[in-house]
């Protein structure tokens, strides 16, 4: 039984606390015996343990990137709320669902099971990008390290994944090919001779006029 102790200062002292009754030589009860244990220290730790841990649950879940979990089944048991707001998905509609199998499209379920399968044997991967669709199906780019989760004793408990959403990146480099490639046709359709050369003064550009 755990309970506070007031020395004579008024300072808590913390006590684990063992009570037996007390019998006589004729077996009659006379009182009983306590022992007592300071666990002033070790409540003290608990008790930063859990801040600690209340801090790390904050940070994660207003993280102002994707991050989720999943268990050694591949069902999520993390989902911050970026993850939420990126996907239209909330916390409680993912939660303990098969990440893959529910919620990547069929042409990159092997590639991301893969990945997470990777983390769960304890290779990290980083970098891996892939499409997430959101609820109402939008189709979301994202840039994902996967890495092992473990427990207090050192074994696999699962993966979490912290995730960066490269939608608009991905857009600006497909509208910068675009134009790229117009521009090469430009060039190579103009009604006009145009040439170009490096700095050693080789030719490196010569469109269908000037042939």
């Amino acid at each position: 039984f755990e309970f506070p102790l007031y020395t004579k200062d008024g300072r808590a002292v913390e006590v684990l606390l063992n009570a037996t009754p007390r019998i006589d030589s004729n077996g009659k009860l006379v009182g009983v015996v306590g022992v007592g244990q300071d666990i002033t220290e070790k409540k003290q730790a608990e008790a930063e343990l859990t801040r600690v841990a209340d801090d790390l649950r904050t940070l994660i879940d207003t993280a102002n990137a994707p991050i989720f979990g999943i268990d050694p089944q591949g069902c999520v048991n993390e989902w911050n709320q970026k993850a939420a707001e990126i996907t239209g998905r909330s916390k409680d509609e993912v939660m303990g669902h098969d990440l893959v199998a529910e919620f990547i499209s069929p042409d990159y379920r092997d590639s991301v099971k893969a990945v997470l399968d990777n983390a769960l044997n304890g290779i990290v991967t980083a970098n891996f990008e892939f499409p997430l669709y959101t609820k109402q199906g939008q189709r979301v780019e994202v840039l994902l390290n996967a890495t092992t989760r473990r427990d207090g004793n050192g074994n696999v408990s699962g993966v979490v994944g912290v995730g960066q959403d490269i939608t608009e990146r991905k857009a600006a480099e497909k509208q910068s090919e675009t134009i790229a490639n117009d521009l090469r046709k430009l060039i190579d359709t103009a009604n006009a001779p145009i040439f170009g050369i490096g700095t050693a003064g080789l030719v490196n550009e010569w469109n269908q006029k000037a042939a």
